[in-house]
This record gives C-alpha cells, sequence and structure tokens, in this order.
C-alpha cells in the first residue's frame, strides 16, 4: 500500500513556548487569527460606489487551557500585570506530526496575559480542573 504523504496534521500535538520555556500539556489553544477591516471611502468625482481601502490589522486573543497542577507560573504572570507590571513576552504555538517533529510554527509578539479564568467546581463531578489564560498580542506570524 502506498504511503500517503499529504494527510493534513493533528490539532492534538502541538505545544507552547513563551520566551524560548516550553511548555506542553495544554488542552487547548485557539485564537490564532487576524482581520483587516476595510474601510469605505469615495471622492466626489468619482463613479457612486465606494472604494475599499485595507484598514488596521487587528488580532484576537490567543486563548489557552490546561489542566491546573503546582506550576504557577502562568498566574504568576497574570498577577504580576494585575499589579501594573506588565511584562511583555514574545511566544510561539508549535504544532508537531506524530512522531514529534515540528511541522508548522506561529510566533506572536508583544504579548501579556489580560485575563485569567479559574475552574468550576461541581461535586458531583470527575472532570479535570481547567484554568484558561488569555494573552492579548500585538502580532501573529506564521513561519
Amino acid at each position: 500500500m502506498a504511503e500517503r504523504n499529504n494527510d493534513p496534521y493533528r490539532v492534538y500535538n502541538f505545544l507552547v513556548e513563551i520566551d524560548g520555556v516550553t511548555r506542553a500539556g495544554f488542552r487547548e489553544c485557539a485564537g490564532l487569527d487576524t482581520a483587516q477591516d476595510p474601510i469605505e471611502y469615495r471622492e466626489g468625482n468619482e463613479a457612486l460606489t465606494a472604494r475599499k481601502l485595507s484598514g488596521l490589522v487587528k488580532y484576537s486573543n490567543i486563548s489557552l487551557k490546561w489542566g491546573i497542577t503546582d506550576d504557577a507560573e502562568l498566574w504568576d504572570w497574570r498577577k504580576q500585570v494585575m499589579d501594573a507590571d506588565i511584562e511583555r513576552k514574545n511566544g510561539s504555538i508549535v504544532l508537531l506530526d506524530d512522531s514529534g517533529e515540528e511541522k508548522s510554527r506561529w510566533n506572536f509578539r508583544e504579548g501579556w496575559p489580560t485575563k485569567w479564568t479559574g475552574p468550576s467546581f461541581n461535586a458531583t463531578g470527575n472532570e479535570v480542573a481547567i484554568e484558561t489564560l488569555e494573552i492579548a498580542h500585538e502580532g501573529l506570524e506564521k513561519v
């Protein structure tokens, strides 16, 4: 049987790097997108249609979800921002293939944690306690 070389990569095999420190074990990473609103413009001597010029580029916040452990490094970064000491960091979301080889990378720059959400508790549940961190940033590049 011939090997299929064009199969897409799977979403479950990724890791996150923040300022060079690799962090694995995230449940979910979302928000890798950009948008640019058009600006309509028309001069008086033009036809009755507006031209569409490119507006500002916007980036969504990156949302990270993971199971709570004794590692408080991301909470400490959020707490530092809440205490009005904003430390911006660069980072990457790295997609791996099934053998653990890097296949794609999204680099963000000037990121800082804008929101932290703790777990929901339920005495009848047996799920893992999940926390979420949203990182605002000023640029996203796919390499």
